[in-house]
């Protein structure tokens, strides 16, 4: 029998996370100090204009706070000026205002306006209509209403604690590297005690979810990029982050070939592959990179994200060390590629995927070239 699944329309108006307060503080900052800025400047009405484009402005990050200013700010003169015009030329009926949101929107397909912006275009021409009486300087002054909320918001979204998103990004980075390691000790593992079909198949289900993750993990990391841009506490993480995008680079490299190792596996094991002893000496490779790709998100996890106290010793991607041999940690535990002179006739294409692989690997950790 089919089960129900009844869904509450009510819940779809509540987040699955709760914006931060910090935002919300600095979004009524932002307001009250747009609107008392307006009032002392301006004098009329009460400023919506000023208080829409502080609600609007403040953002997450500070760059995206700038771009959403932008967009308010030009929707905002391009409503405004095609509102007065149209109402000096035909006046303020109700059909001239439902003919400027009509013409408001095919300018602003016309012209491939951002959302933000296009729909701004629309609502500021309606307001301005609907307001009162339109001249020359009200237009001027709703303009200006609207560029001060958008520079009062960008201001206190600067000065007011702007956030940093480097550390669930570096966190991510982190847990990545950890799971590729266990990934590759998971193959060790297997080939030392002759898993079965089965066995192989859910360690690839377990390596693919990889891909998932490294994928989650860049979007961590162009969150944290954005929170970066424009932040004047950016310039102390930058280099953090930059060595996190690269360490990702290299994992995205060895998350492919682990899934691919397993998948070999998988596809071509044998009861009696176990037995064979080259396999032996792969799954002690395997298990050697797996025990570097660990050390290394030991190592990130115990960058500090203050750069202050960062060690000015760590490496800035994996190939760093090379010229020394070293590989990714303090002390590589990759040894010399393997030679195999007389190949097992039962595994020997398994055994040369896996042993490329190995290879490959091996030159990503240590940064050698192809």
């Amino acid at each position: 029998m089919a089960t129900v699944v009844r869904v509450n329309p009510v819940a779809r108006l509540r987040s699955s996370s709760r914006t931060p307060f910090l935002q919300v503080v600095k979004t009524a900052v932002a307001v009250v100090a747009a609107v008392l800025l307006c009032r002392l400047v301006i004098q009329g009405p009460f400023p919506t204009f000023a208080a829409i484009a502080a609600l609007l402005v403040v953002q997450p990050s500070i760059n995206q706070s700038f771009v959403k200013g932008l967009e308010r700010s030009a929707g905002v003169v391009l409503g405004v000026v095609l509102a007065t015009g149209f109402h000096l030329l035909l006046g303020d009926g109700v059909w001239v205002v439902l003919l400027v949101i009509v013409l408001a929107i095919l300018i602003a397909w016309a012209l491939r306006l951002t959302p933000t912006s296009a729909t701004q275009v629309g609502i500021s021409g309606m307001l301005v209509l609907t307001a009162g009486v339109v001249t020359p300087n009200y237009s001027a002054d709703r303009i200006l209403e609207t560029v001060i909320g958008a520079v009062v918001a960008l201001v206190v979204n600067a000065l007011i604690i702007p956030p940093v998103l480097l550390e669930p990004a570096h966190l991510a980075v982190a847990r990545l590297a950890r799971d590729t390691a266990v990934a590759f000790e998971r193959v060790a593992i297997g080939l030392t005690e002759g898993w079965d079909h089965d066995r192989w198949h859910e360690a690839l289900v377990r390596a693919r979810a990889l891909r998932q993750q490294h994928a989650k993990t860049e979007a961590s990391l162009n969150a944290a990029r954005e929170s970066l841009t424009m932040n004047p506490r950016g310039g102390r993480h930058r280099a953090i982050l930059d060595r996190d995008v690269a360490i990702t680079e290299h994992l995205r490299v060895l998350v492919t070939r682990v899934t691919g190792m397993t998948r070999a596996i998988q596809d071509n094991t044998a009861p009696d592959l176990r037995a064979d002893p080259v396999v032996g000496g792969i799954a002690t490779e395997v298990a050697r990179i797996g025990a570097d790709v660990r050390a290394l998100s030991a190592r990130v996890e115990a960058t500090r994200l203050d750069p202050a106290g960062a060690d000015a010793d760590d490496d800035d991607s994996f190939a760093a060390g090379a010229s020394s041999g070293s590989g990714v940690g303090d002390g590589s535990a990759l040894t010399a590629p393997m030679a195999v002179i007389r190949p097992n006739s039962r595994h020997w294409v398994l055994i040369g995927a896996l042993l490329e692989d190995i290879r490959r690997v091996r030159e990503e950790l240590l940064g050698e070239d192809d």
